[in-house]
């Protein structure tokens, strides 16, 4: 018996030897494989799908329908220990466009009993998402299809797609550098540009990049360095960090600032919260500051300012996001343009589950625009 690495390592070759073309002759599988592949707004389907697919072919006697154990029955089985255990390393090894974490924990998904077949309503958008995967698990429990074609044709999909989105940014990128003749963005258009990726849809990982960004950009300057990002989805309680931003020293890794980010207004309720952080992992930091896209409520400033005397000397600061670019680059007037290049490289290193595609090409639309009128 192949095991589950086995069994998608062939896939993998039989998806990359026909990238030309499709692996399956019916072209309604290959419609449906397609739109999973692509749909940006929902990435569960194809992940489900994978899966079920891997669990099949490793053990043909289950019944692809029925990835929950608590189906019960001899041909059921779980379909998020293939996902987690399987699947989930052979995404990240091969860059594939997909979610890092389970499909089987999404709200359509989990806590499930039912056997996945066509007529059942999975509650999620786009609607064609479930009712396609469903479909397609279906075709391979009825034999329309053989679940080994349907795993390589899937891969041949993601495959294509990845390398789609890659070659877009590259090529959006070498336009970028042919323009750079054009006079240097000003710290105001700067801003401006910032201004306007901020508020774009999804953009709720981004203030964590502007503030990395100026750390990145000034760190042999401050002395100061960033602790490496953690996931956008990982909880502060999972991590054990303070905050979505951790500042220490050069030469040690005791943390002295944690920064915080917020699309809401900040509350005294976030600021107890915090304290209370600091005081659960038995930290000493000098501050504890949050950034805000949202309007900043002059008693919550003053409750923060209280704070000082209240801890012993931890300062607790409330800032607006573009407030802090804006101080960042005009002080650092000189670094401005390589604060440019340091939050385009943070953001296009981010996966596609923290910083979309589209939020990733329209800052380099933006920026080519920006540039363009400072002709």
């Amino acid at each position: 018996m192949q095991s589950p690495q086995q069994i998608l390592a062939i896939a993998l070759k039989q998806a990359s030897s026909h990238l030309a073309g499709p692996i399956i002759d019916d072209l309604e599988v290959v419609r449906k494989v397609s739109f999973l592949s692509r749909n940006i707004q929902n990435r569960a389907g194809v992940r489900l799908l994978l899966s079920c697919l891997l669990a099949k072919i490793h053990k043909p006697d289950v019944d692809i329908r029925k990835p929950y154990t608590e189906i019960g029955g001899s041909d059921s089985y779980s379909g998020r220990t293939y996902d987690e255990g399987y699947v989930s390393q052979f995404i990240a090894e091969n860059d594939l466009p997909c979610n890092p974490t389970t499909a089987f924990l999404t709200p359509a998904l989990r806590n499930r009993n039912s056997v996945l077949t066509p007529n059942l309503n999975l509650v999620g958008r786009p609607a064609e998402v479930y009712q396609y995967a469903l479909d397609l698990l279906t075709a391979v429990h009825s034999n329309q299809v053989a679940a080994d074609k349907l795993l390589a044709e899937v891969i041949r999909h993601l495959l294509i797609f990845r390398d789609e989105r890659k070659h877009r940014l590259a090529s959006m990128l070498d336009e970028l550098k042919a323009s750079h003749d054009s006079v240097p963005l000003s710290a105001e258009a700067i801003i401006s540009l910032i201004e306007k990726h901020l508020s774009l849809r999804g953009a709720s990982r981004l203030p964590v990049l502007v503030v990395a960004g100026a750390y990145s950009t000034v760190s042999d300057y401050l002395k100061e360095r960033v602790l490496p990002l953690e996931s956008h989805t990982a909880a502060d309680q999972q991590t054990g960090a303070l905050g979505d931003l951790q500042i220490t020293v050069l030469d040690d890794d005791e943390i002295i600032t944690s920064y915080e980010m917020k699309t809401n207004p900040v509350t005294t309720l976030d600021i107890d919260h915090a304290l209370q952080k600091i005081v659960d992992r038995g930290r000493n930091i000098d501050n504890y500051i949050f950034i805000t896209t949202a309007p900043i409520q002059s008693e919550v400033q003053e409750y923060a300012r209280n704070m000082y005397e209240q801890t012993g000397g931890i300062e607790f600061v409330i800032l607006d996001c573009i407030g802090f670019l804006r101080h960042f680059l005009h002080l650092f007037h000189r670094l401005r343009l390589q604060y440019v290049e340091t939050y385009q490289k943070l953001l296009l290193a981010e996966p596609n589950s923290a910083v979309s595609q589209p939020l990733k090409e329209a800052f380099l639309a933006l920026r080519r625009t920006a540039e363009a009128n400072e002709v």
